[in-house]
């Protein structure tokens, strides 16, 4: 799952290292989905990857889309908090949450206790020509969340500097 797809960077780059996974890029802008339906197209993946339109608050909502996912990317989503938070409902037990990094560091960046909250645990930083920090789903994420469209943003669980 590419979170805030946009472009479909990371997520169509991730379906192309893994031809046997399913891809679902969200983003909420049609001009977006449309580019990325037409590419999805004509690279011939439509059996294996699903473009959605949709604000990720509603789509974190259906019910066998919540705890359906081993993998959720995102670059440049969010804030950390509106990042984990429309992402947790999203992971399976065990599931990963990657996350592209500014260049700085900001230890505030991803707090234990509101993760906590979550679901997630952080696992910490990677470092491999660019910086992501991965999150691992220990419990499944409370029905609470997402919150409603625009809450995540509007009353972050937490704020960070960066």
């Amino acid at each position: 799952m590419d979170l805030g797809s946009g472009g479909g960077v990371p997520g169509l780059v991730l379906a192309e290292l893994w031809p046997q996974a399913h891809a679902v890029l969200l983003d909420s802008m049609e001009r977006r989905t449309s580019f990325l339906t037409d590419v999805v197209g004509e690279l011939g993946w439509r059996g294996r990857v699903t473009v959605v339109r949709e604000r990720a608050e509603v789509f974190g909502r259906v019910p066998d889309r919540r705890a359906a996912f081993d993998l959720v990317v995102a670059r440049g989503f969010g804030p950390p908090s509106v990042t984990a938070e429309c992402a947790a409902p999203l992971l399976r037990l065990g599931g990963r949450l990657v996350v592209s990094e500014p260049p700085e560091d900001d230890p505030g960046r991803w707090p234990a206790q509101p993760l906590s909250e979550l679901g997630l645990r952080s696992l910490g930083l990677v470092e491999d020509g660019a910086r992501f920090h991965v999150l691992e789903q220990v419990e499944l994420c409370s029905d609470a969340y997402p919150r409603r469209v625009g809450l995540p943003a509007k009353r972050p669980l937490w704020l960070c500097s960066t």
